[in-house]
């Protein structure tokens, strides 16, 4: 597992009009999932252990913000042949297995991942409801335990732009697993 960082992407660009696939074999389009106030994308996966470090705080995230219409999605980029763990049996699973409540989709032919120029599980995309990029960076200071978190850096930046603040200038990459692109 090759560690790399997520990598600047300029802020204000478009969320892409894709589609993906969710576990159901159903295609769908990813600007649907936007909320009325915003939508967070996480490239992520099963088996990388910074994804799997910071999968909890996904999830329970995940349900503060939706309560401030806030959506989350999380796309898995690694459905590849040498990574079973990650397949889409292997993705209902984690579904059921973590008790994830937002659509965790497959991006199987990685044209999505590209989209976006996604590094590593994971990486954090923040939308504003006009479909503008708010925030690319880490959920906070400390992906390995949580119990060691000492800055939320995700959380403060959704409240900044419930107000209608700017971005934070600031952005931290986050830090992961490299994608495991197929033909690479």
């Amino acid at each position: 597992m090759a560690l790399v960082a997520s990598i600047h992407v300029d802020l204000g660009w478009k969320l892409p009009q894709v589609q993906l696939q969710d576990t159901s074999l159903n295609r769908v389009n990813l600007q649907d999932f936007m909320g009325e106030n915003g939508l967070l994308i996480a490239f992520t996966c099963n088996h990388c252990p910074y994804a799997i470090a910071i999968w909890p705080r996904l999830i329970r995230h995940a349900k503060t913000l939706r309560l401030q219409g806030i959506n989350t999605v999380a796309i898995n980029p690694n459905i590849h042949p040498d990574f079973p763990e990650d397949s889409l049996p292997a993705m209902q699973e984690k579904i059921k297995e973590w008790d994830i409540d937002f659509p965790y989709l497959a991006d199987e032919s990685q044209s999505v991942a590209k989209a976006f120029d996604a590094q590593c599980t994971p990486d954090l995309y923040l939308f504003k409801n006009n479909a503008s990029l708010y925030y690319h960076g880490r959920i906070d200071d400390y992906w390995k335990d949580e119990r060691k978190v000492t800055v939320e850096e995700l959380l403060p930046a959704t409240q900044a732009m419930l107000k209608g603040e700017a971005s934070p200038k600031v952005q931290h990459p986050t830090i992961g697993c490299s994608i495991k692109w197929k033909g690479a």
